[in-house]
């Protein structure tokens, strides 16, 4: 008989002593767990020890999809401070994003971010808490966001390292994340020399990460 699967799951205790704040010095020497999936044999390893679990032939498959600076703390024009969370390009200066607080941020409320640097209008709003802002300003938009905008992180990292490159993959290219593809966080360049050194095929894709 077919069994729907609920939300509760996939709930799981994570004591959150165990939650690393910072990155590791090496990216590679994160730790690295694995399951052997004939044996059910559990192992504790080091990032670096995937080359052991890929072989000649294989293809890896990255994301190069770049976080952008897509959080932005402003002003609202009725007053009052505001935090905007950019989640997607929709095009023509107009943006997918959380807004918080979400109640002072309703259709037709004008934001300010940078003294006017950069200006919004909530163009609409939707049920689960996503806004739709259409963006004005003068330049180009994404040179003003590395300038206003603030690195995402999730809400379970309290200290910022002031580092945006560690909050990237050592081979991001196109901008359009509100979050790293984290499991790529832990390549670096000379791992992945390594891993087509051994005749390990590489393909890029671009996935935005978003909601």
């Amino acid at each position: 008989m077919f069994k729907f699967m609920k939300k509760s799951d996939f709930y799981y205790s994570l004591p959150e002593e165990l939650i690393a704040q910072t990155p590791a010095d090496k990216r590679d020497e994160s730790r690295l767990l694995t399951l052997n999936r004939n044996t059910g044999e559990i192992k504790h390893k080091r990032f670096y020890d995937i080359t052991d679990l890929l072989n000649a032939g294989d293809c890896l498959v990255l994301n190069n999809s770049k976080v952008i600076p897509a959080r932005l703390i402003g002003e609202r024009e009725s007053g009052g401070a505001v935090e905007v969370l950019l989640l997607r390009d929709l095009g023509s200066n107009t943006w997918e994003a959380l807004t918080k607080p979400g109640r002072k941020t309703r259709k037709g409320a004008r934001l300010s971010f940078g003294n006017g640097k950069l200006s919004a209008c909530v163009e609409d709003e939707f049920p689960d808490g996503r806004r739709i802002l259409r963006f004005e300003f003068d330049g180009v938009f994404l040179e003003i966001l590395d300038a206003l905008g603030q690195m995402p992180l999730p809400p379970y990292i309290r200290r910022y390292l002031g580092n945006p490159n560690r909050y990237q993959t050592v081979y991001s290219k196109v901008p359009g994340s509100a979050a790293a593809p984290t499991a790529g966080l832990h390549f670096t360049d000379e791992l992945l020399e390594c891993i087509r050194e051994k005749g390990v095929n590489t393909a890029f894709i671009t996935l935005h990460v978003g909601l």
